[in-house]
């Protein structure tokens, strides 16, 4: 995966683990009893450092006979992290990092079957499992909480970057390769395949990503930030299999590499393992992949690229972007990069910032440029500011707009406020426990530590706060003098201008043509013949079954048998609203949920509710203005959100609630002005000041369009599931391509008066307390506070004066169970109005969206069954099946797109999904298919039992004190019914798997649905039952 662009890779694993063990320090103490100078299997400690405000302790070695440095934190977390990182410094665009990347992980000298990353996903209980290749390191993470597993994982990803096999058939599949269209037809045309050509064909339709690419290799054109890490689709065929090669030799050496674990298992069976399976197979070398400082300019610079159309844009006329960057120091000077990292926040972040002010209120564009902001990912940081969905003739506007605001923070300065307002997130985040601290950590550190940085002086935050607290007392310009020094006096500037080209994908694709045609023109017969015959043989190698059992794997028998159940209380505050209690260990952050319900919403305002709840907290309430509002939740609060939701019920396909949910969380210190922002919220929100609303509107609009290319999969499994269950059509609105055309008009029209009248009629149905449900996570001792500001909050809670009825005639009040803990006879209990259709017919619908990308997204939908039901655990066990064993295969390694699985849904939905995927119809036969091959039963126990630990993986991933009991209070899913689930998953058999093959997924056994978001196809423009778009 190639992590300059925050792609999905199917292959990953991220399960949403917060670690929450703090009490016990037993990891912490034993490694503050290290001593420095201490030799340990191959190791020396250089350093030991307590940093008590994250819990950890830091402890520092290098290898002895490699030079390979090591950073272990021992923290009181069970969610082990290792890690392991290259400096890999590229000098043209061929992308050899990032397919030696996907290469490494094709199997390797100790384990030489193919695709043992893939396949391990299915051996273990990892919480996460991936690769990145940055602009100029590689990362290699995985996390687990079985230590057995960790040993197992750790085998692996070490033989395989320091011993693969690097097969030259693996290279074509996963780079680039010339194969015939159709590899058994030697008259068919030759064309390029290959995962990350179609990958990075994918990427540059993002045009944000394109603008961001550029801004690097034009601002730092003197090195490996010139080129493409991830490969520029017309250079990837340059790439030969001898140059992967040699690029693994010099780069993947332990001299030249970073080694990283976190959690509380020992660091002495670690470093064992490191230096007995890989380094002391090595001897030091003189690494040579330094990134020089960059030569600084004497003069700005200029530099105009181009891209292609943006089909949602609200304005065709505006669809230009421009921005000024400013290059900064070197990121290892870890407190001027702090220093930095605040002052970009205090210039763009927010409605009070200088830029959003001059910029996003000018009302020339719809949002900040991409990249903006405080970049520290390379080895000299940057600044980038700019205004993209503006017309070509306001480019010197905005550059005029940037270069006053600048004189004028230099005059002004900053408020006291917002400088207070950015400490205390600090604080917040340092508190919360995230779902994957590990992580969080090795991502965090890995720029600075890549260029000789301390990675244990960075995550000194407490210190650097001190710090930068010390400066502004002792001068008060502090501030000013930075903006000064780095951007009204730094030559060193690039102004980049990017503007679509209406025949942008055309050129692009006349260019691939002409470099196939230069390839395919320089071959001899001999040459052909041999490409004939390699891709028969990959074509075999692909469809032969694979020998795994070189492979070291988890059983089933590892697997705990029970879930532990969590405590949970339900009051009623002022005696009406029930409200959940999860007593926690959360270190004085107090978490607090509302949900209302929508049911006696008009159906008309139904698709305006994701834009209402989007502008909710940002358009000011009570006595503050919009500006004074967000100053009061970055001073008071972590955050606040408000999203849509539809919610299954567990036991019927064509039940559901909806509502939205409102988020927050604060310091225990500023409970009661979080709970008093929410009352203000509540009771007398504004939705006056157009102007502003317009800015909201713009912005919200160009999110959704620029978000496509990354998330296509899901807008065709949302589409292709619409018509499949009555709460279908609902996510469509909120969540699908409806919801993205309705905001690019929204945005379009010049009046929006209309618009804002509907949001004071949403609130009369929603915020008020006729239908709503609370829940509070907190330390116990932080309970009966927040219980007393709860009950304040519902008191002062609007109430309608006479009984709204459901716009849906058909609503059924269902009970949740009784929670775990309690009082159990007294306890109340939450109760939940369903929305139901008993005229409800399913039915078939298929939808081509026509966008001008070059690849594909794939989804197919059928309707299956509810959580409850018996049948659920089988099929989710089959999706994970069908992917590992037969999708994968056949959507990813013979049709070369990025990604495609299977998956089942919460809601009952089996969907098969592709992504960035060159085929669409040869797709959807893949899922046909994919089908008939598990009805046929061609899978082994072995085969079963792998996917039984991938799904358990999912459903074992640990929960942060921040959501525990959240299944319950959201979705109604208590501890019994998940232990009653996880019965029937340990129960699946190979012919309950063939049973609901047959049952659900066989062609005219359930009604299904299609979408496809893509170019133009000619069979589908042929196939009368397709919709286009």
């Amino acid at each position: 995966m190639w992590s300059r662009w925050k792609l999905l890779n199917l292959g990953c694993r991220f399960i949403n683990y917060k670690p929450w063990r703090w009490r016990s320090s037993t990891a912490c103490d034993k490694a503050l009893e290290y001593k420095i100078g201490e030799k340990i299997h191959g190791f020396t400690i250089n350093q030991v450092t307590p940093l008590p405000e994250l819990f950890l302790t830091a402890v520092k070695l290098n290898h002895d006979s490699t030079g390979a440095q090591y950073l272990h934190v021992a923290r009181e977390d069970k969610n082990n992290l290792f890690s392991v990182q290259f400096r890999t410094t590229p000098m043209d665009s061929t992308g050899v990092p990032h397919i030696l990347e996907h290469t490494v992980l094709c199997g390797s000298m100790k384990y030489p079957c193919r695709d043992p990353f893939f396949k391990m996903l299915n051996r273990s209980l990892a919480t996460f499992m991936n690769a990145f290749t940055a602009s100029d390191y590689t990362l290699y993470p995985f996390s687990t909480q079985n230590s057995k597993d960790f040993q197992n994982l750790l085998s692996v990803y070490l033989d395989a970057v320091f011993f693969p096999c690097l097969r030259e058939l693996d290279f074509w599949q996963e780079g680039w390769r010339l194969e015939h269209e159709n590899p058994t037809d030697p008259q068919s045309p030759l064309v390029f395949k290959g995962v990350v050509f179609n990958e990075m064909k994918g990427a540059f339709t993002d045009n944000e990503r394109i603008f961001s690419q550029y801004l690097q290799n034009q601002l730092l054109p003197d090195h490996t930030y010139s080129v493409v890490s991830g490969g520029d689709p017309l250079s990837i065929p340059d790439l030969s299999w001898e140059q992967l090669k040699q690029f693994h030799a010099t780069h993947y050496h332990p001299s030249n590499a970073r080694f990283f674990t976190y959690g509380n298992l020992p660091l002495e069976q670690h470093l064992r393992q490191i230096h007995e399976e890989a380094l002391s197979k090595f001897q030091r070398i003189e690494s040579s992949t330094t990134v020089p400082a960059q030569k600084l300019w004497d003069i700005p610079r200029e530099y105009h690229v181009t891209c292609g159309p943006d089909t949602f844009a609200t304005d065709s006329t505006k669809q230009t972007t421009i921005s000024v960057s400013f290059l900064l120091p070197d990121i290892t000077d870890i407190f001027e990069a702090f220093t930095l990292n605040l002052l970009s926040s205090l210039l763009i972040g927010g409605p009070n910032s200088p830029f959003y002010k001059a910029l996003i209120e000018s009302g020339l564009g719809t949002d900040f440029s991409p990249e903006v902001g405080y970049n520290g990912y390379t080895r000299e940081a940057y600044f980038s500011v700019g205004l993209q969905g503006i017309a070509d003739k306001h480019m010197e506007t905005v550059k005029n707009i940037i270069t006053r605001t600048i004189d004028e923070v230099i005059e002004k300065g900053f408020e006291d406020n917002r400088v207070e307002a950015l400490l205390h997130k600090i604080e917040i985040q340092m508190k919360h426990q995230s779902t994957s601290f590990g992580l969080a950590l090795t991502s965090y550190i890995a720029s600075c530590w890549n260029h000789e940085g301390d990675p244990t002086e960075l995550l000194n935050l407490g210190k650097q706060v001190t710090q930068f607290r010390k400066c502004l007392k002792e001068n008060p310009n502090f501030l000013q003098e930075k903006v000064k020094q780095y951007f009204k006096n730094n030559q060193h500037r690039l102004t980049l201008s990017m503007s679509p080209d209406e025949k942008y994908y055309e050129k692009q694709a006349q260019m691939e043509t002409e470099k196939l045609k230069q390839k395919v023109d320089s071959l001899s017969m001999k040459d052909r013949q041999q490409i004939y015959e390699k891709g028969l043989e990959l074509r075999t190698l692909q469809s032969k079954p694979q020998d795994a059992s070189c492979l070291p794997a988890l059983k089933v028998s590892d697997i705990e048998r029970t879930i532990s159940f969590t405590e949970l209380d339900i009051a009623l505050a002022a005696d009406e609203i029930p409200v959940q209690y999860c007593a926690q260990p959360t270190n004085g952050v107090v978490y607090f949920r509302a949900f209302s319900s929508l049911n006696t919403l008009p159906e008309e305002l139904r698709p305006y509710v994701p834009l209402f709840c989007s502008v909710l907290t940002k358009m000011g309430c009570g006595i503050y203005d919009y500006r004074e509002q967000a100053q009061q939740i970055e001073l008071k609060t972590g955050g606040m959100s408000v999203t849509p939701h539809v919610i299954p019920d567990d036991s019927h396909l064509d039940m559901y609630e909806q509502g939205v949910l409102f988020s927050s969380l604060c310091l225990d210190r500023n409970l009661s002005d979080m709970m008093h922002l929410w009352s203000e919220i509540f009771n007398n929100p504004h939705f006056e000041d157009e102007e502003h609303f317009k800015v909201l509107v713009k912005m919200t609009a160009q999110e959704l369009s620029n978000g496509i290319p990354d998330s296509g999969h899901l807008y065709a499994s949302i589409r292709a599931s619409r018509t499949l269950t009555p709460a279908g059509d609902l996510q469509e609105t909120f969540n699908g391509m409806d919801q993205v055309r309705l905001m690019k008009r929204i945005a379009e029209t010049s009046d929006l008066k209309p618009i804002l009248r509907k949001l004071p009629r949403i609130k009369k149905h929603l915020l008020n307390c006729d239908n709503m449900r609370c829940s509070v996570n907190a330390a116990p001792q932080q309970m009966s506070q927040a219980g007393k500001e709860i009950e304040n909050f519902i008191k002062n809670l609007g109430r309608s004066k006479k009984e709204r009825k459901s716009v849906r005639p058909h609503v059924i009040e269902k009970p949740d169970s009784k929670p775990v803990g309690g009082d159990f006879i007294n306890c109340p209990q939450i109760i939940r109005k369903l929305i139901t259709d008993p005229t409800f017919k399913p039915c078939q619908m298929k939808t081509h969206f026509l966008l001008p990308f070059p690849v594909n997204y794939v989804g197919e939908c059928v309707r299956t069954v509810p959580y409850t039901d018996p049948d659920y655990a089988s099929l989710r066990i089959l999706a994970r099946l069908m992917t590992a064993k037969f999708l994968h295969t056949e959507i990813r390694e013979k049709g070369g797109a990025y990604g495609g699985g299977a998956k089942l849904s919460s809601n009952g939905i089996f969907t098969f999904y592709s992504y960035r995927d060159p085929n669409s119809i040869e797709t959807l036969q893949c899922f046909e298919k994919a089908v008939n091959w598990a009805k046929s039963g061609s899978f082994t126990l072995e085969d079963i039992d792998e996917a039984k630990l991938s799904v358990f993986s999912v459903a074992d991933a640990p929960v942060a004190p921040s959501d525990k009991g959240m299944d319950q209070f959201l979705y109604g899913l208590s501890d019994e019914m998940k232990q009653a689930h996880r019965e029937q998953l340990f129960a699946v058999s190979h012919e309950q798997l063939i049973n609901v093959s047959n049952k659900y997924l066989g062609i005219g056994q359930s009604t299904r649905g299609l979408a496809i978001l893509g170019p133009d196809n000619v069979n589908i423009d042929k196939d009368p039952s397709w919709v286009i778009r």
